[in-house]
């Protein structure tokens, strides 16, 4: 029988990992892989589920007549170094698994996964990962062209939108509060109801 290993079985401070290494663990926890480094995710609460549930509604509703897909987590998104021309498995060094991702070049999709940047990431704050997802997974997106990306937080019920300007980089956060809608800058037409997102939670 295969054995579970823990997050501190693994050389957490030195070791450089890869996807085929990620492929390799049966952890007891959801692990990610940020640019070869393994990081723990918070178990999600039940509030963040259910707003997860929420926009995976209207995000769903919104695509299902759509060239592109939406996929919810657990869904594994592989970044590759762009400096490297082979896409093999030791290549990839980053595997994290967004809230709610849209892609729309259907030929990054495979049976693992998504192979490459999505068009729009959703993530959502839980207890303990406030700053990883605020920073390091800010410039992680950022740096990888991921067109839109918005950071949802059930504590406050607020809302934060980032899109890529032209020199590359992230706007400012755009901010709403619960009672607001908003509008995808990527996807004219796509709205956001928060009252509707953080209502019943």
């Amino acid at each position: 029988m295969e054995a579970v290993l823990k997050y501190s079985d693994l050389d957490t401070i030195n070791g450089i990992y890869s996807y085929a290494d990620y492929l390799s663990w049966r952890f007891e926890q959801a692990v990610e892989l940020i640019k070869g480094k393994i990081l723990p995710m918070s178990a999600p609460s039940r509030k963040h589920q259910r707003i997860s549930w929420q926009l995976t509604l209207t995000l769903g509703n919104h695509f299902k007549h759509h060239a592109c897909q939406a996929y919810a987590a657990p869904f594994d998104v592989r970044l590759y170094d762009k400096q490297k021309s082979a896409l093999v498995n030791k290549d990839v060094l980053t595997v994290v698994q967004p809230d709610i991702c849209i892609i729309c070049d259907l030929e990054k999709l495979d049976d693992k996964g998504c192979l490459g940047s999505p068009d729009l990431v959703v993530e959502i704050l839980s207890p303990g990962n406030s700053s990883k997802e605020m920073k390091l997974k800010k410039a992680l997106y950022e740096e990888n062209g991921i067109r839109e990306y918005w950071i949802i937080d059930p504590e406050h019920e607020t809302a934060f939108q980032f899109h890529l300007l032209e020199n590359g980089l992230y706007s400012p956060a755009s901010i709403y509060a619960s009672d607001d809608t908003f509008e995808s800058v990527i996807f004219p037409n796509l709205f956001v109801d928060l009252n509707e997102i953080f209502s019943n939670i």
